[in-house]
């Protein structure tokens, strides 16, 4: 079998000064035109398209190759390069500006009839397309999106090494050590009985790392969650992972923000300025979400209406409820009840039990929200005749998600969220522990190595346990978190503390995390870090919602893999070895 030659250049790079070249090109078949007595491909690689012309100073050989090309051919072609008038410029290629008259065509690859159409506008469902990866993967702006992402780890890496981090790598298969989702096991052939976890985040190593004097550490990692999946959101993901000893969270911020304003800027091209800093009540306060999407108004108001004589207020004040408003300027036109009664349900998939609205006519208001007080519905900033009014009452939780998740579907339904823009904001002093109502017992909000802000470490273990603050930060683009941290406890005794505060007894804290439990006792320094979604930055990037379109080989929302068929079953002999048993249950789950 003839060996193929070496390419002289890639599709994408020939241009007018090329022209008189000979060349060798190598790629797929595109488009195949037969005219008669003129043939025109255009082939087709990662780096771009080029036009191949055959015509009568062709020989034999070449028009029979040519001729029995068809759509996804892998092929070889010499020919050379030939400027085109300007009458025949194609300005929708980047090589329009000439052609490749071939004078040897030569099929290297032949393909079985393709399951859809290699095009970018991918109209075959994407089941289909994961199935075939490897031809969705040929689509440009898939293709595009991996040079995003290759892009942004190089200028990831450049940038934390001009800082000073060193890239260290820690393990993939540790103990579990749960910090909140499920851990992915994987059984020890050697250790009968006993499990490996793959981990969730390197948090402890990179600790361990700080006491070991390495000062400052990053890593480009992988991480797994055994968790439910959603579209920006996926069982194994990749993180950007940061720590870095004698560290304040003015510092963490400042080095994140450099990171952010490089990455953005070499990538993509955008100047990211200052990035504001709000606080976690005040981002729940105004946007009833801990990562608010910042692109659009519609900011919630929280109303003093405890001595509203309307019934539904009424009692959702006299249980400790909170009133919250949101205006929709503008919006009485085009909002029907019908539209309302859509929001009112929307609303109710986060436990909301309804909403209260009113539209500000020429004539003064109309809906539920007629029969308040005036003195109180006055106390509803910038309504305007022409607005649509929202009231949410109740458990402010409840009123929070409901009315926060509302704003940004109302904001998509009215297209009022700007297109090409980024709005960054940090999230800082969340608190440091939340109650499990199911459980009745402190969780850790961040993991249970969150330093509390000094004036509120006296408050542990007591009524106020509800009310520390974490020394905790996230940064959050345009409605995701991408990126979270805090400045760690490096006390031991503190850390003691804070694993009775949660719950655990001596003997459980140590066997969950003795190992690190012992290392804060050998001069460990004061350290803090963070770490950021890779996957969503590059979502961001790429102006994708769907985090599977920066991943090569991702998974789908019921964490399958379609081209590979994993998960799969294994042999009863493979599950001997690791004294496993096998139990197969006759349902399998579906995508939907």
């Amino acid at each position: 079998m003839e060996s193929i030659k070496r390419r002289t250049h890639t599709c994408g790079e020939l241009r007018a000064e090329h022209s008189g070249e000979t060349v060798t090109l190598h790629g797929w078949a595109e488009s195949v035109r037969d005219k008669g007595g003129v043939m025109f491909l255009i082939l087709r690689d990662r780096y771009g398209t080029v036009q191949i012309t055959l015509n009568d100073s062709c020989g034999d050989e070449a028009w029979t190759d040519a001729k029995a090309t068809r759509l996804e051919y892998v092929l070889e072609v010499d020919g050379v390069v030939h400027a085109r008038s300007e009458q025949a410029v194609n300005q929708n290629m980047d090589t329009g500006a000439i052609e490749v008259i071939a004078s040897r065509v030569r099929i290297l690859s032949r393909t079985k009839p393709l399951p859809f159409q290699i095009s970018d506008d991918a109209r075959a469902s994407e089941e289909v397309r994961l199935q075939y990866r490897y031809l969705d993967l040929r689509r440009r702006p898939l293709q595009n999106s991996l040079m995003i992402r290759h892009k942004a780890a190089l200028s990831t890496r450049r940038y934390m090494d001009a800082a000073g981090f060193y890239e260290i790598e820690t393990p993939i298969l540790n103990r579990s050590t749960p910090e909140g989702a499920r851990d992915y096991l994987v059984p020890s052939r050697v250790h009968p009985g006993h499990w490996y976890a793959l981990p969730q985040s390197p948090q402890i190593f990179k600790q361990l790392l700080m006491v070991s004097g390495m000062d400052r550490y990053f890593q480009i990692v992988k991480c797994f969650r055994d968790e439910d999946l959603r579209a920006d959101r996926q069982p194994e993901f990749t993180q950007i992972d940061v720590e870095l000893s004698f560290a304040t969270r003015e510092l963490v911020i400042e080095i994140a923000n450099g990171l952010v304003r490089e990455v953005w800027k070499d990538v993509i091209d955008v100047e990211v300025g200052e990035i504001p800093i709000i606080t976690y009540a005040e981002a729940m306060t105004r946007f009833g979400r801990d990562a608010p999407d910042m692109r659009f108004g519609m900011e919630h108001t929280t109303l003093d209406w405890a001595g509203s004589e309307f019934q539904v207020i009424g009692r959702a004040v006299e249980a400790g409820g909170i009133v919250k408003a949101m205006v929709v300027k503008g919006a009485v036109e085009g909002t029907s009840r019908k539209v309302i009664d859509g929001w009112t349900e929307f609303v109710r998939r986060y436990r909301l039990g309804g909403l209260l609205w009113g539209k500000v006519n020429a004539d003064g208001w109309s809906g539920p929200l007629s029969k308040v007080e005036e003195k109180y519905r006055a106390m509803i900033p910038d309504v305007e005749v022409g607005d649509v009014v929202l009231v949410g009452a109740g458990p402010a939780a409840h009123v929070h998600a409901g009315l926060g998740k509302l704003r940004e579907q109302i904001a998509r339904q009215r297209e009022l969220i700007p297109a090409n823009t980024f709005a960054f904001v940090w999230v800082v002093d969340f608190p440091n522990f939340e109650w499990d109502e199911d459980n009745e017992i402190w969780t850790s909000m961040h993991h249970p190595f969150t330093k509390p802000l000094d004036e509120h470490i006296g408050w542990l273990g007591t009524d106020k346990m509800g009310d520390i603050l974490s020394d905790a930060y996230d940064l959050v683009c345009n409605g995701y978190e991408i990126g979270g941290g805090s400045i760690r406890i490096h006390d031991a005794k503190l850390q003691a503390q804070i694993f009775t505060a949660l719950g655990l007894s001596e003997e459980e804290a140590k066997d969950k995390f003795g190992f690190l439990i012992d290392a804060l006792q050998y001069g460990a320094p004061p350290h803090g870090g963070l770490a950021m979604g890779f996957d969503r930055w590059c979502m961001m990037l790429c102006g994708t919602e769907n985090i599977r379109d920066v991943i090569a080989f991702p998974k789908t929302t019921t964490a399958q893999d379609l081209m590979a068929g994993a998960p799969n079953l294994v042999a009863n002999e493979q599950l001997d070895e690791l004294h496993v048993s096998n139990v197969v249950t006759s349902k399998e789950p579906s995508d939907d």
